[in-house]
């Protein structure tokens, strides 16, 4: 097991299997000392646990907890490719969006809940940029989506 990986066990969690993609595209492209992963839906067991607008359908404080699981459908399908998390160098760029109710306002501290667990999981390396977008809607009428970029060591 990974240090990575222990860590998350530390915390209660565990990587998921790398989520299916929903379209054309894969979970992870490797570019260089680069690892950019599509778009992490909130999916457990290849199903959203829930739908909706945060500011509406769906609190915040849920919001948040579903950018967590989203970011561990990142870290899985980074693994895909390097094959072991301890090769993460550092976390480069973290983007969330959040399906948003026109007047909710609170993306950053939504989007805080995938930047909290890097840090938890990674330490220094898992310190970012990062973009926290409010949008009118994502797939599957996904609450959150999030993807990074992390730079890995051969």
């Amino acid at each position: 097991m990974s240090a990575v990986e222990q860590r998350l066990a530390e915390l209660g969690l565990e990587l998921p299997a790398v989520a299916a993609p929903l379209a054309a595209y894969v979970p992870a492209v490797r570019s260089g000392a680069y690892v950019y992963t599509a778009g992490q839906l909130p999916l457990v067991d290849g199903k959203l646990t829930c739908t909706g607008k945060v500011g509406a359908e769906v609190t915040a404080d849920e919001a948040k907890q579903l950018a967590r699981t989203c970011v561990l459908n990142a870290l899985a399908a980074v693994r895909s490719v390097v094959g072991d998390l301890d090769r993460v160098k550092r976390v480069v760029k973290v983007v969330g969006f959040v399906a948003s109710a026109p007047d909710f306002t609170g993306q950053p501290a939504v989007v805080n809940g995938a930047s909290e667990l890097l840090g938890e999981v990674l330490g220094e390396k898992g310190v970012h940029a990062r973009s926290a977008v409010g949008v009118a809607v994502l797939p599957l009428d996904a609450p959150v989506e999030v993807e990074i970029q992390v730079e890995v060591e051969d």
